[in-house]
């Protein structure tokens, strides 16, 4: 699994996401800083990545636009660094591994975590 790390994340969760056997990367290593969301998404789905936020607006991108890529995994609630929520991120991730590679919008809480199916249709909350 290959993920891409927005920019309102710490780059410290790439090497806890390699500590992990998870590829990943962080957008202020690869694009504009001031990148709008809908050209991260797009990078990411071209290159087979999921977005690791903790914006909700790019699950309200998927829903509005029907998407059926590429997978966001959405952090809510509580500290988001990875020595905090590490252990949440990567339960989540293994839980919904099959889900996310097939496309899904996965939302990380405190206490749990979801997963709905791309595309999302109907309203978004």
């Amino acid at each position: 699994m290959r993920l891409l790390i927005d920019m309102n994340l710490s780059r410290s969760w790439v090497p806890f996401l390699a500590a992990a056997d998870l590829e990943a990367v962080h957008w202020a290593d690869i694009g504009r800083v001031a990148a709008l969301d809908p050209v991260i998404m797009e990078y990411a789905r071209q290159h087979g990545m999921t977005v690791m936020t903790k914006d909700l607006d790019f699950g309200e991108l998927l829903a509005l636009n029907s998407s059926v890529g590429p997978s966001v995994i959405q952090l809510r609630g509580g500290d988001p660094m990875p020595q905090v929520s590490g252990d949440l991120v990567l339960s989540a991730i293994n839980s919904f591994r099959s889900q996310i590679e097939q496309g899904a919008l996965v939302t990380v809480r405190l206490q749990s975590a979801r997963v709905r199916i791309l595309p999302i249709n109907g309203a978004f909350r």
